[in-house]
C-alpha cells in the first residue's frame, strides 16, 4: 500500500505570533487520521486510509491545510514518507508527490534531513552538498565512517525501509495552553490567541465523536501587574446543544469577551473542554427531510404533483409480501393502499433479485449456472399471489399465484445465488430457475 505522510513544522514563523504548542497541533490532527506522530517540533499524519472518508486527496489537503493556517502554521508538506515530507516541509516545497521520489529528495541540501545534516562538515569536506551526493558515496564507506542513522535515514526518506513511531494517543479530556506574543489589555484581544485554542478542541471533539456543551477560558495575568489584582480570572461559555463547531463557538465567545473588563494585561491563555457529550448518530433517509429552506420533502413532492397531474409522482412502499419481487410497490404520492398481512418467509434474503428469474440448466437433477451448484439450505417453501389478478392478452383476468421452493446454493464462481424450484407433478422433470444473488 502507497503511503500518504504531511509534515507539519510547528516553529514559530516570526517573534511577534503566539508560540505554537506541538503538542495541541497533534491532538488537532486526529480528527484526520489515527496515525499522527509528534517528535520535536515536527507533527507528521499518515493520511492513506483516510483520504476516501473526507473525499479524496484534494478536499483532504484543503482541509489540513487551511486549518494548519488558522494555527499558525506556515510550513507544511506532503510526500510518500514521513522523511521527505519533513526534508520538503524545511525547504518549502508543498508537494513531494510533483515527481518520482527520488527526483524530488536528490537536489535538496544535506540540511534537510536530519541525521544526514549531523556529519554536515564532513559530508562537505567530501564534495557532498546535496542528498543525491551524498547516495553516490559508496555505502560501505558511509557504514564504516558515520554512524548507522545516516544510511537508515537516506533509505526511509526514499522509501527504501519502513518507518516506525509512536503514534500520539487521544486525550481522555482536553486542556490547552497558549503563550501569547505579547500584552493583552482588552478582553476581545484575546480572541485571536482563543480561536487556536479552539480550532484544537474542534479537532479533538471530531476526534472523540462529541460535542461541547460547556468550555471555559482562563487567562493569566502578566507577571508586571498590582498584587491586589490576582494571577488571572476566567469565563465559562455555555451552549443550547452539543457543537463541534468552531466558528459558533468563536461568535459565543466573542459575545461573552465583550462583556468582561480585563483587571490587569494577560500573557497567557488556557482552554479546557469542561461539559462533553457524545453525539448519537440517527439512521437517516437517503433522500432529505428537509430542504435547505426549511421546506419538508413530502410538501415538496405534493408541489411537483400538483404541477405534473395526478399519479405522476410515485413513491416507493414496502408491503409485507413473503414473495420478495412483490414487497415494495411504486405507487401514487396519495394512494392509501393497505399492504397484504402476509407471513415473512423465514429462510435468508438476497441482496439482488432478478426482475425475471432465469431458468437454469439441468445436468444429472443437478441445476447449472456457470458450473455445477451446490445446494446449501433449503427448501423453503414461498407460497402466495391468489389475491393478485391481471388481465392476460385475451382480456381474460390471470392470478399471480406463485408456488416455489429456495433454496441456497453455491457458484465456484458466481457466490451464493437464491434459486427456486417450481412445484411441478411426479413425472414431469424439475424446473430450476436463478432469482436472487447474496451480496
Amino acid at each position: 500500500m502507497s503511503l500518504h505522510w504531511a509534515a507539519l513544522l510547528t516553529d514559530a514563523a516570526c517573534v511577534s505570533a503566539p508560540r505554537i504548542d506541538p503538542q495541541g497541533v497533534a491532538v488537532w490532527a486526529l480528527q484526520f487520521t489515527p496515525r499522527v506522530a509528534q517528535q520535536a517540533q515536527t507533527v507528521w499524519l499518515e493520511v492513506a486510509q483516510s483520504m476516501r472518508l473526507f473525499g479524496g486527496e484534494g478536499p483532504l489537503h484543503q482541509l489540513v491545510e487551511a486549518g494548519a493556517a488558522e494555527l499558525g502554521i506556515t510550513a507544511l508538506a506532503w510526500a510518500p514518507t514521513s522523511l521527505a515530507a519533513l526534508a520538503c516541509a524545511r525547504m518549502g516545497l508543498r508537494d513531494g508527490f510533483a515527481m518520482p521520489l527520488a527526483q524530488v529528495l536528490d537536489p535538496l541540501p544535506i540540511a534537510s534531513v536530519d541525521a544526514v545534516n549531523a556529519h554536515q562538515a564532513t559530508l562537505t569536506r567530501l564534495g557532498c552538498q546535496t542528498l543525491a551526493d551524498v547516495r553516490q558515496l559508496p555505502r560501505g564507506g558511509i557504514s564504516r565512517r558515520f554512524d548507522s542513522q545516516l544510511l537508515l535515514a537516506l533509505d526511509q526518506a526514499y522509501g527504501l525501509r519502513p518507518e516506525g513511531y509512536p503514534w500520539v494517543k487521544l486525550p481522555e479530556t482536553f486542556s490547552a495552553k497558549l503563550e501569547l506574543p505579547g500584552r493583552v489589555e482588552t478582553a476581545p484581544a484575546l480572541m485571536f490567541g482563543a480561536r487556536r485554542l479552539l480550532l484544537q478542541m474542534g479537532g479533538w471533539l471530531s476526534a472523540r465523536q462529541c460535542g461541547v456543551t460547556a468550555f471555559t477560558l482562563h487567562w493569566r495575568h502578566d507577571a508586571l501587574r498590582a498584587r491586589d489584582v490576582g494571577e488571572g480570572d476566567h469565563i465559562t461559555v455555555r451552549t443550547a446543544q452539543p457543537t463541534q463547531n468552531v466558528d459558533h463557538l468563536c461568535r459565543l465567545l466573542m459575545e461573552n469577551l465583550a462583556r468582561v473588563q480585563l483587571l490587569a494585561p494577560a500573557g497567557e491563555l488556557a482552554l479546557s473542554a469542561t461539559e462533553v457529550t457524545p453525539f448519537i448518530e440517527t439512521s437517516r433517509s437517503l433522500l432529505p427531510e428537509v430542504r435547505a429552506g426549511g421546506e419538508a420533502l413530502n410538501q415538496v413532492l405534493e408541489r411537483i404533483e400538483a404541477r405534473l397531474g395526478q399519479g405522476r409522482v410515485l413513491r416507493p412502499r414496502l408491503i409485507e409480501d413473503s414473495r420478495m419481487a412483490w414487497m415494495a410497490h411504486w405507487q401514487p404520492m396519495n394512494a392509501t393502499r393497505p399492504g397484504i398481512k402476509v407471513r415473512q418467509a423465514p429462510g435468508p434474503q438476497p441482496t439482488w433479485i432478478l426482475k425475471n428469474p432465469l431458468k437454469l440448466d439441468v445436468q444429472d437433477d443437478c441445476p447449472l449456472y456457470q458450473g455445477p451448484l451446490q445446494l446449501l439450505l433449503g427448501p423453503e417453501r414461498i407460497e402466495g399471489g391468489w389475491w393478485h389478478r391481471v388481465t392476460d392478452a385475451e382480456g381474460g383476468q390471470m392470478s399471480l399465484q406463485v408456488t416455489r421452493d429456495y433454496w441456497v446454493a453455491l457458484s465456484q464462481h458466481a457466490g451464493a445465488l437464491w434459486i427456486f424450484q417450481l412445484r411441478l407433478p411426479r413425472n414431469e422433470a424439475a424446473s430450476w430457475y436463478l432469482h436472487g444473488i447474496f451480496a
